[in-house]
């Protein structure tokens, strides 16, 4: 049996007719079909004030972070478990990450935390919601800062009437490789107050043409966008047959359990109760690929900080992810199970 791999894009024959209808027509850089791409992505999210599709996840926080208010001295408010890009960002902007702990039932910064680090002068919410996880129970609107939502990898949970995408004033979205959506790179800003245009065509001004995503890639997330609810279906499919799987072992699900949530299927994440290596290995031979969760998270430096981040560190330590994508065949599907069943 080969390796099942990690992840691997929804890319069908169609979408790759779709690319070469672009390169037929000799229009492969920025132009309408990123116009397209982005009106269409807006539509899924449900927010139309305004917005820019970029060929950076970099480029794209930064430009959210800058319409924020964030320069040189800021401080922004981001929860532990958020990627370690996050830093990055902030340090080229002269800013600085303030760390704030989970809320355990979401995965995501606990309001109080957030509550917290706004009151020690953070200007911004940076939202970082793993592994599908969203805030369904916080309020950050309250807090009186600008909040930019990272939906990179909660695109399409829900909760009742809620989404993600419903939490920030300004919303970003990675349409990266193993993306729900993908453009193969690329990343979008969109926000609701139309408030944001101007600040936003001034930030990028002559060289937008040169940072905007080009056709090529756009065409590929017009395909997935339209059939992104059948994607959908079968990763929350698969995520139900994963979580019945994992209820025969002494190992937590990450983040939201609660019947209401309808979860995107990003990936299927365990806080496990032993050894990440032992079960990696334990996967690995049965030709299984695993991932730790926040192997690449700001938080790893601080595992010995159970003062100041009781919720997040077992998540760090412990937790581990499984490949949960729609391309998966029904053998490799059967082997998941049987594999997270028995995790020892």
């Amino acid at each position: 049996m080969a390796l099942i791999r990690f992840y691997k894009p929804t890319l069908r024959r169609k979408d790759m007719d779709a690319v070469l209808q672009t390169m037929v027509d000799e229009r492969i850089g920025p132009g309408e079909r990123k116009k397209e791409f982005l009106r269409q992505f807006q539509t899924f999210i449900g927010i139309s004030g305004g917005g820019i599709a970029l060929r950076s996840y970099v480029d794209a926080l930064k430009a959210s972070l800058r319409l924020a208010g964030v320069g040189e001295g800021s401080l922004i408010a981001a929860s532990v478990l958020s990627p370690t890009v996050y830093a990055g960002v902030a340090s080229e902007l002269g800013a600085t990450l303030l760390l704030g702990d989970i809320d355990p039932n979401t995965g995501c910064l606990a309001q109080e935390q957030a509550r917290n680090l706004v009151s020690q002068g953070a200007c911004a919410i940076l939202l970082h919601e793993p592994s599908g996880m969203i805030p369904y129970q916080a309020d950050f609107s309250s807090l009186g800062v600008t909040v930019v939502e990272d939906v990179s990898q909660s695109l399409g949970s829900t909760y009742g009437d809620r989404h993600a995408g419903m939490w920030g004033d300004i919303v970003v979205c990675a349409f990266e490789e193993d993306g729900v959506v993908s453009t193969a790179g690329g990343a979008a800003i969109v926000f609701s107050d139309s408030s944001y245009r101007q600040p936003l065509n001034e930030l990028f001004g002559a060289t937008r043409s040169y940072q905007e995503l080009p056709d090529m890639n756009a065409a590929l997330g017009i395909v997935q966008i339209s059939t992104i609810e059948s994607q959908l279906d079968r990763r929350r499919e698969l995520h139900k047959l994963f979580r019945q799987s994992l209820l025969k072992t002494p190992h937590k699900l990450f983040g939201i359990g609660n019947i209401d949530f309808e979860p995107n299927g990003y990936r299927f994440s365990v806080v496990l109760d032993s050894k990440v290596e032992e079960v990696a290995k334990f996967a690995a031979k049965y030709q299984v690929s695993s991932v730790k969760t926040f192997e690449d998270c700001v938080g790893v430096p601080f595992q010995d900080r159970f003062d100041l981040f009781p919720s997040a560190i077992p998540c760090i330590m412990r937790g581990l992810s499984f490949p949960l994508y729609p391309f998966l065949s029904s053998t490799d599907v059967e082997m998941l199970m049987k594999v997270i069943s028995h995790l020892p």
